[in-house]
């Protein structure tokens, strides 16, 4: 061959290569890629805590995942549980600091799960009336201002409180009676200033809705408690909330799921039963309430539980055949072995007024003894209390102002009428 030729053969090869070179230098700059090769060649560094370093693990290319080279690693054995499930640890050997570290930090999530999720392990931190109130107290705010803005007490002054009542969903019938009094109390102290004023109002409405709020127990167990209310009201939530307090005073419960009409709600309770570490009594879908919550108290009796908490199925208050069969539940839970000491009306605190008809026909068909006002803190409507407490004479004694089980209080009249008047 020609000299010629071969070194243009020669030239063409040494070109070749170059635009090769320079093409892979622009894709690995493109890329952001360090041209330096890594100290360890081509790897991730994952950094852990501890003073010893990782051995890391080659990186696989998507086009070839058969060159992922994993090194040896050791299985540690499960050290806990998290939601329900077990914890592995994967991965070169821990120092005794990193294992009890992420022990700490498995258990750590694992509560602060059960916390989110109401699983009945936090403590129970009571919650304040003037902390939740906040839509109730809106509708006396403005009101308030604008009389405490007045230098006298004149018509206007009393236009203004009246309203604020009825807005507040007292009832125009008790907001009048209520008003009255006030009057009366102004004018034989000779009160002159919208200061003193208010502290009538709240005076009188503290001293309206007075009452016994403690829950009645049995001489000798079981106590039984009855749960009614229409559908929807919190019924069932409010005895697992319950059954969680009771638990945290040591004393044994059991739940009867005697709602068996409702999809759903035997296992409804069944999860509060298990968070409270309460005992559950259900029967067939569908089948005969009172049965069930005779058993149950049988049940309660024969293992020397305290309380039995008993659901009923929601009850339309408008049909008098279904107030009939609520009004057996009572018949047949005073023929057990316990003692019913409570029946209590679980009323939504959003429905307003329509909840002062339900207390009415409730009352009539099982003689409750007590109101549980729910969603107390989500209306507006708080000043229903008034109305169920002056025209049927029925105590509140429970209130929720919240989702977890710490948020069912006990009603406290002194508290609820300060955060309403509260700036």
């Amino acid at each position: 061959m020609e000299p010629l030729v071969i070194l243009a053969v020669i030239l063409a090869v040494v070109a070749v290569l170059a635009v090769v070179a320079g093409a892979t230098l622009v894709s690995r700059r493109g890329r952001g890629e360090s041209l330096e090769p890594p100290p360890d060649g081509d790897l991730d560094v994952v950094e852990r805590p501890g003073p010893e370093a990782r051995a890391p693990r080659k990186r696989a290319k998507p086009d070839d995942p058969g060159s992922l080279s994993e090194p040896e690693v050791e299985v540690i054995e499960p050290r806990g549980t998290m939601f329900g499930g077990t914890v592995e640890i994967t991965g070169p050997e821990l120092t005794d600091e990193e294992e009890a570290a992420n022990i700490a930090a498995a258990e750590a999530a694992e509560a602060e799960w059960e916390t989110d999720h109401g699983a009945g392990v936090e403590e129970l931190v009571r919650p304040s009336f003037r902390d939740r109130l906040a839509r109730a107290r809106s509708a006396f705010s403005g009101y308030v201002g604008s009389i405490m803005s007045r230098s006298t007490i004149d018509a206007e002054t009393w236009d203004d409180l009246e309203e604020a009542l009825i807005r507040a969903d007292v009832g125009i019938g008790t907001a009048q009676d209520l008003l009255e009094s006030v009057r009366s109390t102004v004018k034989e102290r000779g009160l002159t200033t919208p200061d003193e004023l208010i502290e009538a109002v709240k005076e009188e409405m503290k001293a309206r809705l007075a009452g016994p709020v403690d829950l009645a127990f049995a001489d000798a167990p079981p106590t039984v408690w009855l749960f009614v209310g229409v559908n929807g009201v919190g019924k069932t939530t409010t005895i697992g909330k319950l059954g969680r307090r009771l638990a945290d005073e040591d004393k044994r419960v059991v739940m009867a799921a005697g709602d068996t009409f409702r999809a759903a709600a035997a296992e409804q309770l069944s999860t509060w039963a298990e968070r409270a570490g309460a005992d559950i009594v259900r029967g067939a879908e569908g089948g005969d309430p009172s049965s069930i919550i005779f058993d149950a108290i049988a049940s309660a009796s024969a293992k020397g539980a305290d309380v039995v908490l008993a659901d009923t199925a929601g009850r339309l208050h408008t049909k008098s055949n279904l107030m009939d069969e609520l009004g057996k539940v009572r018949r047949v839970a005073d023929k057990g072995d316990g003692t019913v000491t409570e029946v209590l009306l679980v009323l939504d605190a959003t429905t307003g007024q329509n909840g002062l008809q339900q207390a009415r026909q409730f009352t009539e068909a099982t003689d409750v003894t007590g109101v549980v006002l729910t969603k107390l803190d989500g209306s507006a409507k708080g000043g229903i209390v008034f109305a169920i407490r002056s025209e049927l004479g029925i105590p509140i004694k429970l209130v929720g102002l919240g989702e977890t089980a710490a948020d069912l209080v006990d009603f406290d009249a002194d508290e609820f009428v300060e955060a309403l008047f509260s700036a």
